[in-house]
């Protein structure tokens, strides 16, 4: 038994599934069921009021799957997840998840989870003899979020205790700002933690375009080029906006328009 009580979240839009983990989880006195969530934006409120130690994770989720939830969450919690689905096992791993439960599991495969679980927290708390993974960026979490040979179809960004969710097609441009990106859409901005590098290789090449090394455009945007100075030219979009273009940039709009 650990050496303190352990909270946990459980997070699955089944409540059978919800019930069944509670029920699991009722025979270690370790263990606190310290909130439930039906949903991914439930999901990211809840974990990020009560900082569970674990949260027992399903992926296939309305509104938000569990790969985004964990791409919310800074720092994220140690994670186990739980689904009916064995494609995501490899991509569950490449994020640092403990452990990969497969549905139906019984209580035997829980409790090898949980001493995983222990191991992990135990690990954080001193000092391991083998150093712990690095938490992985929000770029490996985004493309775990992901499927498989296809590129990015939105954007999400925490906005106090909400999630915005910014579909791709209605992002204007991107621009880079220190350790952050802002994304512009729709009139509006919003900030979030990543490089643009990140988010560029996310996207599509033929619909976005890195014009310069601080602006990702959505193509669809742009109005018109104007030279600014020798060698150096203007993109200017639909609504009057004008961004910087480079020399690099020109030559990849010139092979895409």
């Amino acid at each position: 038994m650990s050496g303190r009580m352990l909270r946990a979240v459980i997070v699955d839009d089944e409540a059978p599934a919800r019930a069944l983990m509670r029920e699991y989880l009722s025979a270690h006195a370790d263990i606190e069921v310290a909130g439930e969530c039906a949903n991914g934006f439930e999901a990211v409120k809840t974990i990020a009021e009560i900082a569970p130690d674990v949260v027992f994770l399903d992926v296939q989720m309305p509104k938000l799957d569990g790969f985004e939830v964990l791409e919310l969450l800074d720092p994220g919690p140690v994670v186990v997840f739980c689904t009916a689905y064995d494609e995501y096992a490899l991509r569950a791993f490449e994020v640092h998840a403990v452990d990969y439960l497969l549905k139906p599991f019984g209580r035997e495969r829980l409790a090898e989870a949980l001493a995983r679980v222990r191991s992990r927290v135990a690990g954080a708390a001193g000092t391991p003899a083998v150093a712990p993974p690095p938490a992985p960026s929000g770029a490996l979490l985004a493309a775990a979020a992901r499927p498989p040979g296809r590129w990015l179809e939105r954007v999400l960004v925490r906005d106090g205790a909400r999630v915005q969710v910014i579909p791709v097609e209605k992002l204007d441009y991107v621009e880079a700002e220190d350790d952050y990106i802002s994304i512009h859409a729709e009139g509006r901005t919003w900030l979030k933690t990543q490089t643009l590098g990140e988010l560029a290789d996310q996207l599509d090449p033929a619909r976005f375009v890195r014009v310069h090394r601080g602006v990702v455009l959505n193509l669809e945007r742009l109005a018109r080029l104007e030279l600014y100075a020798k060698d150096s030219r203007m993109a200017i979009l639909h609504d009057g906006k004008e961004l910087p273009v480079s020399r690099a940039g020109y030559q990849k709009l010139k092979e895409l328009m």
